[in-house]
């Protein structure tokens, strides 16, 4: 009998990117439709362009517009909201992005990234007084919180624990020179793999496509994967969504190589 799984969503960071056209979108494909295509063709994105400034809610709803019913989207939280010594503080911006629109998306909005610079130290009250500002729920729309931290002081059971009390996510970040907490901490699992090349047709090679697909699909079962380093004790084991974004790398070739992983998962 085969172990109750997660849905599984895949895919990469953005939509526009002047190198896809021609690589990943077809030749004199309008650019209006780069999204409609990189949707049928993935079954996620990650939005970076809230990080750096806020969107319309009619860019939002235009988004859901455009994309299949069962598309999902990942967002990055404002940089004006981690990007700051005191956490505390960042009630005011944490509101303002929340209601800058995002909920047009409806049931197409996934986790929330909230990514954290490479010189940020984990102070545990001050970074619970964060995590106290993140609502579950938001206009009849479930909330679901990721962070991404890149500083060795939260490579620490402390954190991992943390994260469990409020059900947010440690980002998996693989494949790269930032911190790696593979602990899962929530009700799904959020990962940010960075390791394509542009000499591999696929972004990863055959054996690395294979390692991925294993590990989102033992994540999804509710296990963890062999290989990457955890602080804690596991989790419960509970069939988990996943959400995996090939980012960075030799960015050509991150649509291939999701496209890649979604193929050998359903194979």
């Amino acid at each position: 009998m085969a172990k109750a799984a997660g849905a599984v969503r895949i895919g990469i960071g953005g939509w526009v990117f002047e190198p896809w056209r021609g690589t990943f979108y077809p030749d004199g494909l309008p650019q209006k439709r780069e999204l409609e295509y990189a949707a049928g063709h993935l079954t996620s994105i990650e939005i970076n362009g809230t990080y750096y400034g806020s969107q319309k809610p009619e860019s939002f709803a235009r988004w859901r517009e455009e994309t299949p019913e069962d598309f999902v989207f990942a967002l990055k939280g404002s940089r004006f909201c981690t990007n700051r010594k005191v956490l505390a503080e960042a009630g005011p911006s944490v509101e303002k992005f929340l209601t800058s629109g995002l909920t047009e998306l409806k049931h197409k909005l996934g986790p929330i990234n909230w990514q954290f610079m490479p010189t940020k130290r984990f102070e545990p009250g001050d970074f619970e007084a964060f995590l106290k500002l993140l609502p579950k729920e938001l206009d009849g729309v479930t909330l679901r919180h990721a962070v991404e931290v890149r500083h060795d002081s939260f490579r620490s059971p402390d954190f991992v624990a943390l994260l469990r009390d409020y059900g947010v996510a440690a980002i998996t970040s693989a494949d790269a020179d930032y911190t790696q907490i593979a602990d899962v901490t929530a009700p799904f699992v959020y990962a940010r793999i960075m390791g394509t090349k542009e000499a591999e047709p696929k972004g990863y090679s055959e054996a690395g496509l294979k390692r991925w697909a294993k590990a989102t699909q033992v994540w999804a079962e509710g296990g963890v994967p062999e290989g990457l380093e955890t602080l804690a004790p596991p989790a419960r084991a509970q069939a988990r969504d996943v959400f995996l974004y090939v980012i960075s790398g030799d960015k050509v070739r991150n649509p291939a190589a999701a496209m890649a992983l979604i193929a050998a998962i359903k194979s």
